[in-house]
């Protein structure tokens, strides 16, 4: 079969970075939405019999993104593409993973059916909001974790002398485990509560030591901005640390969020480029590419090759 990569409208950028890792051309195709705000989609080469990867991440607007994805999977299925791989850097819904309150969807697993139904065989994602969400796919779905690149980033870049690694929260402690096996880091967790379906947040305290240390916050995304900044006041304020960064792998940002983090006192962000910034522009903002770690996954499905060692701490 042949590789085959096509990009859906969310990250242009992402999608060339991959193709020129690869070493191969974007295959054509045309997306374009009618005045009635319908999409029509065409697949502008032959794939019949061929190994194809739709890139599509989360980025406004997010529901147009999603039901482009599944058109452009539903036209190669009818094109008889031989094998049709949703990758999403950044799966959208997957905050909605669970049935914590009473009527509501679990909006990731309806995701997770969508893609099947429209015609998709696997799926390819980072970091996803919870290890749970692999297991909604009824198809092989590989999960790849942007920490191995930004641990040697860190590495490579920022003197971590009496740095400690802060988990935003309970959910992201599993997450910060990367970080610390691989930085041989002090931990620390955020102790707070979301009561709303909002994006507030009530700091209880910090379990751990982080009194006259430099605190790197990790998290899988951020939104407002809110949480984090929350998170560094409080332990600058009241916990005793010296400085505070933060790094998150998905920057989700949402309306004034970069106008808030560039207010706030953390000094210095990082993060993945799964999600475009676009008109968000952060103070210190360092950006860690894992389009080439992609490239390399894809490669290694298309030739069915392990995976396994994309992930690994080095």
């Amino acid at each position: 079969m042949t590789l085959r990569i096509i990009g859906g409208s969310s990250h242009k950028q992402f999608t060339k970075a991959v193709c020129a890792h690869l070493g191969i051309e974007e295959t054509k195709s045309t997306s374009v939405v009618f005045s009635n705000d319908n999409r029509f989609l065409t697949i502008d080469e032959p794939v019949r019999g061929d190994d194809v990867f739709v890139i599509q991440t989360q980025a406004p607007p997010v529901d147009a993104h999603i039901v482009e994805l599944l058109i452009y999977i539903r036209a190669l299925r009818d094109a008889s593409a031989g094998r049709i791989t949703a990758v999403m850097p950044y799966m959208p819904y997957s905050r909605s993973d669970k049935k914590n309150q009473p009527r509501i969807a679990i909006t990731a697993r309806l995701l997770a059916d969508l893609l099947q139904s429209a015609g998709a065989n696997r799926a390819l994602i980072m970091d996803m909001h919870a290890p749970q969400i692999q297991g909604f796919f009824s198809f092989p779905c590989d999960h790849l974790i942007g920490a191995p690149d930004i641990v040697r980033h860190l590495k490579e870049t920022w003197n971590l002398e009496n740095y400690c690694l802060v988990a935003g929260d309970a959910g992201a402690a599993k997450m910060l485990k990367h970080f610390a096996d691989g930085l041989n880091l002090p931990i620390a967790i955020m102790d707070k509560r979301r009561d709303k379906n909002d994006e507030t947040v009530l700091i209880k305290g910090v379990i751990g030591d982080v009194r006259g240390k430099h605190a790197l916050i990790i998290d899988d995304e951020t939104q407002s901005g809110g949480t984090l900044i929350k998170d560094a006041e409080f332990l600058l304020q009241t916990a005793g640390t010296l400085s505070v960064d933060a790094c998150v792998i998905h920057p989700a940002l949402g309306p004034r969020a970069s106008e808030r983090l560039n207010a706030s006192p953390i000094n210095r962000i990082i993060t993945t480029d799964t999600i475009p910034t676009g008109e968000h522009h952060l103070n210190h903002h360092e950006v860690v590419s894992v389009t080439k770690k992609f490239a390399e996954c894809i490669q290694r499905i298309h030739n069915d090759e392990s995976i396994k060692s994309l992930n690994d701490i080095i």
